[in-house]
């Protein structure tokens, strides 16, 4: 009886693991979305709507009239504005550890940044580029603003 016990102790187990690690293949989600927002990944578009999960290689294009607000896994919050086009390039975040990365782009447009975990466990982990600049975190809020930049 209790192999039997410890054979379902081991199942469910397995299946909360294997849950967890799933869940947090994402980086972020999506909690504001105004005008035409857009998620560009693996070579397809989609409308970013609140609650569509980010992932670590998306692109996040605004239009005209669009705004965008995403609050990723480790608290850092990100907004942009019209006619913007952010990249997550690199995102990685330990939940236990508060250890992680961030690496993104701003191609285009006005992204502001209020950061999160990772940048209070190592200002080192979080990096932002444009098309002139690589900016390290500091500080716990900025604006990034790359100009028209690349369409």
């Amino acid at each position: 009886m209790s192999r039997i016990w410890a054979a379902l102790l081991l199942c469910a187990l397995s299946a909360l693991a294997a849950a967890a690690e799933q869940s947090a293949d994402y980086a972020g989600v999506v909690k504001i979305a105004k005008g035409e927002v857009a998620i560009e990944r693996s070579g397809a578009k989609s409308p970013a709507t609140p609650g569509v999960r980010v992932q670590s290689g998306d692109r996040i294009v605004t239009g005209r009239d669009g705004q965008v607000g995403i609050t990723l896994r480790d608290n850092t919050l990100l907004s942009a504005g019209p006619n913007s086009s952010l990249a997550l390039d690199q995102f990685a975040f330990d939940s236990t550890t508060h250890a992680g990365a961030i690496d993104a782009s701003v191609q285009r447009g006005t992204v502001a940044v209020v950061s999160g975990k990772i940048a209070k466990q190592s200002l080192e982990a979080v990096r932002f580029r444009t098309p002139n600049a690589i900016l390290g975190v500091r500080g716990t809020s900025f604006v990034i603003d790359a100009g028209a930049g690349e369409r």
